[in-house]
């Protein structure tokens, strides 16, 4: 996937965790607590921990706050349902798991998490020889992507099947560079968020608009001179104009000074078995010990994750 030796892993942590919620059985610890989506993070670190061996890596959680886009359009994901108690209780627990794990988490009110992955990965990038991976359950991050440097992997189905996409492979899917997506989105809607986009245009018609325009401005510029274009867009370029606003990602959320050493991953094999013991994650816990065994025999371990897991 990468020429990169190292790799800053971002993770959209409550994409991560809704996503492992509703793809798992209801499971419970020892003392009653819910434990399902716990588990699948869990699960999807331990694969990550073993298969990619990322360097660095901090989770990314939203805010109950109010952020800047409802501020701007107080519909904005206004269609989406309370989170159950059974999760928001696995939300808060989730902190934990990632300290057991040595991650950093973040988090800002009045931005979203992908606002902080924006952020992140644009402070970082310019890093000689690593590699940015943003992990999500959606896709209102391959705006981010730039060639290689910066990736996005997102899950297909369930929480282990997972596609990643450099620039290349948003062309190939969307038929634009990742740049334009902000206007893909913004013409066509997102339904997930609650963003209208303009009326009648769907994904087939945004991006024959943006190969010819190359943005939602472009269109706007040239529709003196296509009538049809004025009576189909002229109505709606507020319309337009917010959408594009509201998908646009925050590089500059003020986060302090975060140095890519504080993102390195530290952690204590005794505290994750601890951890799972206390979960009553016996088949994690199976998964982490056969693998401690395997890589202990391995005389050339490729870093300390690479022992560990």
């Amino acid at each position: 996937m990468t020429n990169y030796s190292k790799r800053l892993l971002l993770i959209d942590a409550n994409s991560v965790i809704h996503r492992s919620f509703h793809a798992l059985p209801p499971f419970t610890a020892p003392d009653g607590s819910p434990t399902g989506a716990i588990y699948g993070v869990a699960s999807i670190l331990l694969k990550l921990w073993r298969e990619d061996k990322p360097d660095y890596v901090a989770a990314l959680f939203d805010r109950p706050e109010p952020t800047f886009r409802d501020k701007k359009y107080a519909e904005y994901k206004a269609h989406r349902p309370p989170a159950p108690d059974i999760l928001i209780s696995q939300l808060i627990e989730m902190h934990n798991l990632f300290h057991v794990f040595g991650v950093a988490t973040f988090e800002k009110p009045g931005f979203e998490a992908d606002d902080l992955i924006a952020t992140l990965a644009t402070r970082f990038k310019e890093e000689n020889d690593l590699q940015v991976v943003v992990l999500t359950g959606d896709r209102d991050t391959l705006q981010l992507i730039e060639g290689n440097k910066v990736v996005v992997q997102t899950f297909n189905k369930g929480v282990s099947d997972t596609t990643i996409y450099d620039e290349q492979a948003v062309i190939d899917k969307y038929g634009l560079p990742p740049k334009t997506i902000i206007d893909y989105k913004a013409l066509s809607g997102d339904s997930s968020d609650n963003i209208k986009g303009v009326p009648g245009v769907g994904p087939k018609t945004a991006t024959e608009l943006l190969k010819k325009f190359g943005s939602v401005e472009g269109i706007y510029e040239n529709l003196s001179s296509d009538p049809k274009l004025e009576k189909r867009f002229g109505p709606f370029r507020k319309e337009a104009e917010l959408s594009k606003e509201l998908v646009i990602l925050e590089k500059n959320v003020p986060m302090g000074d975060i140095k890519l050493e504080d993102l390195a991953i530290h952690n204590d094999e005794m505290e994750i078995i601890g951890y799972f013991e206390k979960k009553g994650f016996s088949t994690l816990m199976k998964r982490f010990v056969t693998k401690e065994i395997e890589t202990k025999e391995d005389p050339k371990p490729k870093s300390i994750q690479g022992r560990m897991f």
